[in-house]
C-alpha cells in the first residue's frame, strides 16, 4: 500500500469516525443540546459540536491504531505460533466474551441483572460474526478467524477506557464508531491493496 492510499484510509476512517459520533451525540446527549438551545447559546451549541466531533476523531485514532498494532501482531503470531495461531485466536475470542460479561459483572453495582451484559457481549460477537463472513467472502475463508479476532477482540481493548467510565452514555457513544471504523478498515483493506 503507497502512501496515497493509508492516506485516504487515514482521512475517510477520520471523518467516519468524526461524523458518527457527532451524529449519535445526538441521540445519546439530547440533555447537553437541550441546555445548549433553551435559551439558544451559539457559543455553547458550537463547542458541543466541536467537541463530539473532536471526540469521534479521537475515536476514530484509536481505531487506527488498534488496525495497525493487529496486523502487526497477526503476523508476529503466525511466526511465532505457526499452525497453532488460529486456536489461539479462538482462545482469545472465547477469554474476551467471557471477560466482556464477567468482569462487567463483577464491576457492576450490586443488584444489577447479567442479561444485559450477556445481551451486550453476544450482539458484539454476532455483528464481529458478520463482519467476518463479509471479509472472508471477499478475500479468501482463512481470512474468517483473524477478521472475527479484529472485530471482536481489538474492539474489545479498543473500548475499555469507556467500560470504565461511569456514565453508560459514552460507553455507547465510543463502541458504536469503533465498531464501525474497524469494519470498515477492515473491508476496505483488501480493495486498496488488490488496486495495485
Amino acid at each position: 500500500m503507497n502512501s496515497r492510499k493509508w492516506v485516504r484510509l487515514f482521512l475517510s476512517t477520520l471523518l467516519i469516525g468524526g461524523g458518527l459520533t457527532l451524529i449519535l451525540s445526538f441521540i445519546f446527549k439530547q440533555q447537553s443540546y437541550a441546555e445548549a438551545l433553551q435559551p439558544f447559546q451559539i457559543g455553547e451549541l458550537i463547542g458541543l459540536l466541536l467537541f463530539f466531533s473532536g471526540l469521534g476523531f479521537i475515536f476514530s485514532v484509536i481505531s487506527q491504531m488498534g488496525f495497525f498494532a493487529y496486523l502487526t501482531v497477526n503476523q508476529f503470531g503466525k511466526g511465532l505460533f505457526r499452525t497453532y495461531w488460529t486456536p489461539v485466536q479462538w482462545f482469545l475470542i472465547a477469554f474476551t466474551l467471557f471477560d466482556l460479561i464477567y468482569f462487567r459483572y463483577r464491576a457492576a453495582e450490586e443488584g444489577s441483572s447479567l442479561w444485559p451484559f450477556v445481551l451486550t457481549a453476544v450482539v458484539l460477537l454476532g455483528l464481529s460474526w458478520i463482519i467476518a463472513t463479509i471479509k472472508a467472502k471477499e478475500t479468501k475463508p482463512q481470512a474468517f478467524t483473524p477478521a472475527l479476532f479484529f472485530m471482536f477482540v481489538v474492539t474489545t481493548v479498543e473500548w475499555v477506557p469507556a467500560l470504565r467510565a461511569e456514565n453508560s452514555d459514552y460507553v455507547w457513544l465510543m463502541v458504536i464508531p469503533l465498531f464501525v471504523c474497524n469494519a470498515y478498515q477492515l473491508l476496505l483493506l483488501h480493495r486498496l491493496t488488490n488496486q495495485e
